[in-house]
This record gives structure tokens, sequence and C-alpha cells, in this order.
């Protein structure tokens, strides 16, 4: 699951904000152990990076791991990290 934010404006005259893209990650419990939480994280991390240029500047992207990531291959993972991307580009 993808969520897609646009850049917020400042809340105040003179404060800037950074122009590169920001992106989390939230992975559960629900994904597996430790071990497992964090393979499916750094999957989802080095994939994201990869993805950086692609993003608006300063959007904010929050990528959340369903319990299927886990078994899911790198290339699996790569595939449903661009469906999700560009069904939230498209909203």
């Amino acid at each position: 699951m993808v969520h897609l934010a646009a850049p917020e404006i400042p809340a105040k005259p003179g404060v800037q904000v950074s122009n590169a893209p920001r992106v989390g990650f939230v992975v559960s419990k629900s994904v597996g152990n430790a071990v497992t939480r964090n393979r499916v994280q750094r999957r989802l991390r080095h994939l994201a990076l990869d993805r950086l240029d692609g993003l608006a500047p300063g959007c904010t992207l929050v990528v959340r791991a369903l319990p299927a990531a886990a078994e899911s291959s790198y290339i699996e993972l790569g595939t449903d990290l661009d469906r999700a991307l560009e069904k939230a580009r498209g909203r």
C-alpha cells in the first residue's frame, strides 16, 4: 500500500522546505518476525531509492508493507511498488 502526498506549503514566511522527496516505511509485526520485517524494509528502501527521480520535488511517500511482502521476491516487490505508485499518481 502506498500513500503519496503533495508538498506542503510552509506555515510561516521565510521557512524553507527541502525539495527532496521524503520516503517512509511501515512494516508491522503482521509481516513477520524482526528479521523478516528488516529484510522487507531493506528491500523496499532500495526499491524506493531507485524510484526517487520519478517523484515530485518535496512530496512525501509512505510505503506500508502488507503481510504478503514477507513471501514476495525482490522483483515482485518492485512490480508491486511500481503499480502502487502509478495508482497513487493517478489520484
